[in-house]
């Protein structure tokens, strides 16, 4: 098993002090990151897909098994809700090629009122190129079924596995020989996660992208690298 784990995002000014050092400027965020932890979401790109000498800039910047998670853009989720969304995808598809190996995957989170729908999305996975890892989050409980999970599984699609303050415990399916967690709780004991790394190690999966919730505090890195540590004593 191959564990990638980090944080949804990294560029916090916030975090100095605590993760970053207090002297340490904004471009130097990155290569700082990737040498404390092996995984990043970027969620930005929901909003604005970062322009393609920035993504050349991020590869440069990491080290050759770092992986980065791009969040899809609302246009397609949100705006378009996943209808009618070729010209979008094409250009997404696109720009994440230029991370080559370093892209881990494309996060898919569907808007909360966005109900089960399976011919639409039997017709959008259709567009995923074979080397494209996606990950789907789906927030309207009428997705979580058989049927969902068995197109997930005909195109290795991770089912986001996801965590929060207000839903704290999530079912560990699996849909695909790797998959994606977010564990979005502001706080999680020793042994909480030490539960979830047990979860994890019982579903046999090769690769796992687990990202922790960014807080002005800085625990996101620090319950990032908690993890690392966890996986590290268990394999001993």
């Amino acid at each position: 098993m191959n564990l990638y784990t980090g944080t949804s995002g990294f560029s916090y000014k916030e975090w100095k002090g605590t993760f970053y050092p207090e002297d340490l400027s904004e471009k130097e965020m990155l290569s700082y990151y990737a040498g404390q932890l092996k995984a990043v979401e970027i969620n930005n790109s929901f909003y604005r897909m970062p322009k393609e000498n920035v993504l050349k800039s991020w590869v440069d910047q990491v080290n050759d098994d770092f992986k980065f998670s791009i969040k899809a853009s609302r246009k397609i989720t949100h705006f378009k809700r996943l209808k009618d969304t070729a010209e979008e995808c094409e250009f997404l598809f696109k720009n994440v090629n230029i991370l080559q190996e370093h892209l881990c995957c494309i996060l898919f989170q569907l808007p909360p009122n966005l109900k089960q729908d399976i011919d639409l999305f039997k017709a959008f996975l259709k567009q995923i190129p074979e080397n494209i890892s996606a990950a789907f989050e789906f927030r309207h409980p009428s997705w979580m079924d058989d049927e969902t999970f068995d197109l997930l599984k005909n195109k290795n699609c991770s089912l986001v596995i996801t965590e929060t303050d207000e839903e704290p415990q999530a079912d560990f399916t699996k849909t695909a020989d790797w998959v994606y967690l977010r564990l979005r709780r502001t706080h999680y004991t020793e042994a909480e996660l030490k539960e979830r790394m047990e979860k994890i190690k019982n579903s046999s999966w090769d690769n796992v992208y687990v990202f922790f919730k960014h807080e002005d505090e800085g625990t996101g890195p620090a319950l990032a690298k908690k993890f690392i540590e966890l996986y590290q004593l268990s394999e001993q």
